[in-house]
C-alpha cells in the first residue's frame, strides 16, 4: 500500500506526472513512438525520398535475388538514355514471344509485327511485368549486331548505372530477372537507392502509379491492335497515397515489392525481399514510416480473372 501524501504535496507530485508526460509526447512523433514493425520478408528496408534517410532495416545488406523487381533498373536505364525517344516505334520480333514461352514468363503478350514505341515497352515491362517487354527494350537500347550482343551491351549499362549510384552489393545478369547463373541480386538497401533514382524521373513515375494502361499499336498488316494491361502491383489503390512501384516474384528470390507512397509532402520508398505477405509487410512499414494505422483495414485490389500475377 502506498502511504498517504499530504494533500498539497500529492497534488504537487501528480501535477509534476502530468507535465512530464505532455513533455514526453510533445516530443515524440507518432512514427518515432511506434515500435517498428515484424515483417514477414527476410529483407526489408524505407527510406525518406527526399533525404534518403532510413526509415526502417531489416538485413539491409544482404544479398538476396530480386526476380522482377529487376526491371526498375532495366526502365531506369532506359529513360536515362540521352535523347530518348519515348514515341520511337520499335518492331515486335517473334524472338521475343519465344523468349517468354521458353521460360515460363509473365508476359505483355506482344504480337510478331506489331510496331509499340518505347513508352508503350515501358508500361509493357512495369505493368503486367513484361519480359517480352523487357526484351525488346534491351534489345533496342543495348549495342551489336545479335539480339544475344545487345542485351549482353544493355544488362552491362544496367550494371554501369549500378557503379555510377556507388551500390556495392548489386550485380544484373539479367533484364527481367530471370537469372541463369543467380548473378542477379540486390540488397534491399540497394534496391532501395534504384528505386529512388528512377521516381526521379517524371515518366517512371507515371508509368508505375497506373492501375492500368490502354493503347493501340499497328499490326503488320495494317490494322490495330489494342493492348490493355493491368498492375501487378495490388499496393495500388489499396493503401491510401501508393504510387508505385513494381513486383517480383521468384523461385530463389520468393515474393518480392518495391513500394512508394505520398502522404502529405512526405514520400517514403521501400522493400520487401522474399516475403510471403508483401503487401501487408509494405502497409505496416508504410504506416509505421508515416505514423498511422491503416494497414489493419487495408482490403487488396482484384486483378481481372486474365491479367498477369507476378
Amino acid at each position: 500500500m502506498t502511504p498517504s501524501l499530504p494533500g498539497a504535496r500529492r497534488a504537487a507530485v501528480i501535477s509534476l506526472t502530468a507535465g512530464a508526460l505532455m513533455a514526453v509526447s510533445a516530443l515524440a512523433t507518432p512514427a518515432q513512438a511506434a515500435t517498428a514493425p515484424s515483417i514477414s520478408g527476410k529483407g526489408g528496408f524505407v527510406l525518406n525520398n527526399a533525404t534518403g534517410a532510413t526509415v526502417y532495416s531489416k538485413t539491409a545488406d544482404t544479398r538476396r535475388q530480386m526476380a522482377s523487381t529487376t526491371k526498375i533498373m532495366t526502365a531506369a536505364v532506359v529513360l536515362s538514355t540521352k535523347g530518348v525517344d519515348l514515341n520511337r516505334k520499335v518492331t515486335v520480333k517473334q524472338a521475343y514471344r519465344d523468349y517468354v514461352t521458353k521460360q515460363g514468363a509473365s508476359t505483355a503478350d506482344l504480337r510478331t509485327g506489331d510496331k509499340v514505341t518505347v513508352r508503350q515497352l515501358l508500361y509493357g515491362t512495369m505493368l503486367p511485368s513484361g519480359c517480352d517487354a523487357a526484351y525488346a527494350l534491351a534489345d533496342t537500347f543495348g549495342t551489336g549486331s545479335t539480339n544475344a550482343a545487345r542485351t549482353k551491351s544493355f544488362i552491362a549499362k544496367m550494371n554501369a548505372k549500378a557503379t555510377e549510384l556507388k551500390l556495392k552489393n548489386t550485380k544484373f545478369d539479367s533484364f527481367d530477372g530471370i537469372s541463369q547463373a543467380g548473378n542477379n541480386y540486390t540488397t534491399p538497401r540497394d534496391l532501395a537507392k534504384i528505386a529512388q533514382y528512377a521516381m526521379k524521373n517524371s515518366n517512371f513515375r507515371a508509368v508505375v502509379k497506373a492501375t492500368s494502361y490502354k493503347s493501340t499499336a499497328p499490326t503488320s498488316t495494317g490494322g490495330t491492335r489494342t493492348y490493355t494491361w493491368y498492375n501487378t502491383n495490388k499496393l495500388l489503390g489499396s493503401y491510401n497515397g501508393a504510387i508505385g512501384i513494381k513486383t517480383g516474384t521468384g523461385t530463389a528470390a520468393g515474393p518480392c515489392l518495391v513500394f512508394a507512397a505520398t502522404r502529405g509532402t512526405k514520400t517514403l520508398v521501400g522493400v520487401v525481399l522474399n516475403g510471403s505477405d508483401r503487401y501487408k509487410d509494405a502497409a505496416k512499414l508504410l504506416d509505421y514510416g508515416f505514423g498511422s494505422s491503416t494497414a489493419k483495414t487495408m482490403k487488396l485490389r482484384s486483378l481481372p480473372a486474365d491479367a498477369q500475377r507476378d
